[in-house]
């Protein structure tokens, strides 16, 4: 340990996790086991345990990393039920979202743009839409030679022409709107649904956060307030995937209100597998822009950007303030690092998960079985806060860190 670093004994932990419908109990799980194969393989001690007297989701560790004994507290801020109504939406409303994300990011330039940086993300992106293109080809087809079918079987019976082609069209309405509900029943294996509804959630207001996220937002600003009101020595806000830039928004709050006390416990940002220019290159992303910005320059908070080129549904190693372009002088933050998968991960490990890219955007939570300076369960668990942690750590050399968004105009 750092020999001027002072041992973290209580944390408050605060995680916001990406567009994900479901319980979260899955992160409190996945906590739970990843957390005890990390342990076993690095040789240190971490306990989970219920937290009944919350108002939250979340759970306590205890653990005992470096001969020092460390008390966590984790919540998962949950905004779960603001994805599950977005996701809500009939076939024909998804496939006009499609339409309409679709020809925002093609209009403005910025699938262009975001493409100069990473193609993985962008093809991630692109996938829904030739997936449910897809569907619906294939589905208009097989409903096509159904109605030939039925109409050949009809002619042979004597049926008039004209009602002979009613059937037929509507054989192939009604065998078409069967496949594309089959198709949509198979989502939790294809994820085209999944990942339209996420883009589409994104580009609805333009870039902008819907109101009813704006709303969540302050109630999640309201709730890390309280932390730094209790005995703690750090407050640590983790954002993951497209949680990380509402994480952003969230900190930025909180310290332009003024709610960060001096002298009080410190504040840490820790951003895992960004995909934050998939919004700040917006058009009407103001607010997330005006965030960014503020928040690189801030001496009351500690910001690390974690990601792995491996990882390819996020803009790995992309620094998130410089390249949508409102980099300002005498800019701090994030400080950009790589997870490495390559060689955190053994080479069997990494062969198994290297074409699991789902599986490859979650590893930030996960154990490593070569674990280098990022390990989550001592971020979260051990007794460094984030800033001495990485106190004397270099950015990685190969981020990117060019001006690259068309749009750069801020909120005021």
């Amino acid at each position: 340990m750092n020999a001027q670093a002072v041992p973290v004994r209580r944390r408050q932990v605060f995680h916001i996790p990406g567009y994900d419908p479901i319980h979260p109990r899955r992160y409190r799980e996945l906590y739970r086991s990843e957390g005890a194969a990390q342990a076993q393989i690095s040789g240190y001690r971490i306990n989970l345990s219920a937290n009944p007297g919350a108002d939250t989701f979340g759970w306590i560790v205890d653990g005992q990393i470096d001969g020092k004994d460390v008390s966590a507290q984790i919540d998962v801020l949950v905004w779960s039920d603001i994805v599950r109504e977005s996701m809500a939406q009939s076939i024909p409303a998804t496939y006009w979202q499609m339409l309409r994300t679709a020809w925002l990011y093609l209009s403005t330039g910025t699938l262009r743009r975001l493409m100069w940086m990473r193609k993985g993300p962008v093809i991630a992106a692109l996938y829904p839409v030739a997936m449910l293109l897809g569907q619906l080809a294939l589905a208009a087809v097989l409903g096509w030679l159904a109605g030939q079918v039925m109409a050949l079987v009809l002619g042979r019976v004597g049926l008039p022409g004209i009602s002979r082609l009613l059937l037929q069209y509507a054989v192939w309405a009604a065998v078409t709107i069967v496949l594309l509900r089959w198709f949509k029943s198979r989502d939790d294996k294809l994820f085209a649904y999944y990942l339209m509804h996420d883009y589409a959630f994104a580009a609805s207001a333009g870039g902008a956060n819907p109101p009813a996220l704006e709303a969540r937002l302050a109630q999640f600003t309201d709730q890390i307030a309280q932390a730094f009101l209790d005995p703690v020595d750090e407050v640590l806000v983790v954002g993951h995937s497209s949680g990380a830039h509402l994480a952003v928004c969230v900190v930025a709050d909180l310290i332009r209100q003024g709610r960060v006390p001096q002298g009080g416990p410190r504040l840490a940002l820790l951003t895992l597998g960004q995909v934050v220019p998939m919004a700040s290159f917006l058009p009407k992303a103001r607010r997330l822009r005006a965030d960014l910005a503020y928040l690189s320059i801030q001496d009351a908070l500690t910001w690390v950007d974690v990601s792995a080129p491996g990882d390819g549904c996020c803009f790995a190693l992309c620094d998130p303030v410089a390249v949508t372009g409102v980099a300002l002088p005498g800019k701090r933050w994030p400080l950009v690092i790589s997870a490495a998968f390559t060689q955190t991960l053994s080479p069997g490990r990494w062969k198994a998960l290297r074409w699991r890219f789902f599986r490859l955007h979650f590893q930030y939570l996960c154990a490593f079985d070569r674990p280098g300076d990022y390990d989550y369960f001592q971020i979260t668990a051990g007794p460094m806060t984030l800033a001495d942690r990485y106190r004397d750590r270099q950015a990685s050399k190969s981020r990117i860190d060019v001006a690259v968004s068309k749009y750069t105009d801020i909120a005021p």
